[in-house]
């Protein structure tokens, strides 16, 4: 037994460390809810969400108001009664985002307790596949970038040994995307791996014409062509080309990504854990995606999402955005391209609780 005794939850508003805009939007901020699970032995287990600047405060006051208090007293071993629990005591406002992203906290946190516990890295709790998973990275290859300088970037990653980079999409004509890919792709090479992200931008009709123009120059893949909820498109855009489709950081519920697996409408499973409610459930994503043969890529969150690669056979590539520096002391490790997953117990997230502190902007203790 390790009854939950007492939690503190707290808001981190983080600054972007570049300027990121995409086909829809630009990143304003990271809001970042926090949740400490403090078990009867003095045991803690850290876990968190994040949004890109919209609805922190609601996840916040839904923690706090409505999921926090059903805690208290609970086994913290309970882990999928616990989110069973959850979500059914939210199933007014679920599926949705608010309600997985206030979920993944709290589900993270208990898993970080749970690893703590029993002195083992996720990595190794959670199924301890492999000890290193590929990176790419995205952080050159936003919207607004120039071309010159999208290629120089690509040249500077492959230079430190990523095995690809990921390429916004969405400009105001096909003609400019094709432009910005075949630039980076004469000057990186055929053995390096350019990833696409539209961003749900497209829609079925454009979507098909750009995927058409993109075949050329041998895309690893096309992510979030069109709107999450348009299966039907995904399923026909899928069919009309060679191009792997990704979907994923847009849905909230693993029953999502089995709509989407069933249908034929994606190759390429993104699953974020933040917006699909917690580890609990991204693992299951993740075991549902291995019995279709497809592979895992998750969708940001690198710190966490390293050693959730690391626990499953079927994942191939870990995004690298640096999310957490101005919080952690902890940083991704990178040898050869490779990222190492974390051999602390935990998550594999060393937090900085002064820092945590000291950027608070909301809090609340039970």
């Amino acid at each position: 037994m390790a009854n939950i005794q007492q939690i503190q939850l707290q808001l981190v508003n983080l600054d972007p460390k570049v300027k990121r805009t995409d086909a829809i939007q630009s990143f304003v901020t990271q809001e970042t809810p926090i949740v400490s699970i403090i078990d009867e032995d003095g045991q803690t287990g850290i876990g968190y969400t994040y949004t890109i600047g919209t609805g922190g405060s609601s996840v916040f006051y839904l923690l706090k108001d409505h999921l926090l208090p059903q805690l208290i007293g609970r086994d913290a071993e309970d882990i999928e009664s616990i989110w069973k629990d959850l979500h059914f005591h939210t199933h007014a406002t679920a599926v949705g985002a608010i309600t997985s992203l206030a979920l993944s906290a709290i589900d993270t946190a208990l898993w970080d307790l749970r690893c703590k516990r029993a002195e083992l890295p996720l990595w190794k709790l959670a199924g301890g596949a492999k000890p290193e998973i590929p990176v790419y990275s995205t952080e050159g290859g936003w919207l607004h970038i120039p071309t010159a300088d999208l290629v120089q970037d690509a040249l500077d990653r492959k230079a430190e040994g990523f095995g690809g980079c990921k390429i916004k999409v969405g400009s105001a004509h096909v003609a400019e995307d094709v432009e910005r890919l075949q630039a980076v792709r004469e000057a990186v090479g055929p053995t390096f791996e350019i990833m696409t992200d539209a961003n749900q931008a497209f829609t079925q009709d454009e979507a098909i014409r750009r995927a058409r123009h993109f075949e050329p120059i041998d895309i690893a893949w096309f992510e979030e062509p069109l709107p999450a909820e348009d299966l039907g498109g995904h399923i026909e855009l899928n069919r009309s080309t060679s191009i792997p489709i990704a979907v994923g950081e847009s849905m909230y519920h693993p029953a999502h990504f089995r709509e989407y697996m069933q249908r034929g409408a994606c190759n390429i499973i993104q699953v974020d854990v933040a917006r699909i409610g917690g580890i609990t459930p991204w693992l299951k994503t993740a075991h549902t995606a291995e019995t279709f043969h497809l592979p895992v890529c998750p969708h940001f969150l690198m710190e966490l999402h390293v050693s959730l690669c690391c626990a499953v056979p079927n994942s191939r590539w870990l995004e690298y955005i640096p999310q957490l520096d101005d919080l952690t002391s902890s940083r991704l490790q990178i040898i050869d391209g490779m990222a190492q997953a974390p051999n602390i117990p935990g998550i594999g997230i060393e937090w900085d609780l002064e820092k945590v502190r000291g950027l608070s902007k909301l809090n609340f203790q039970i």
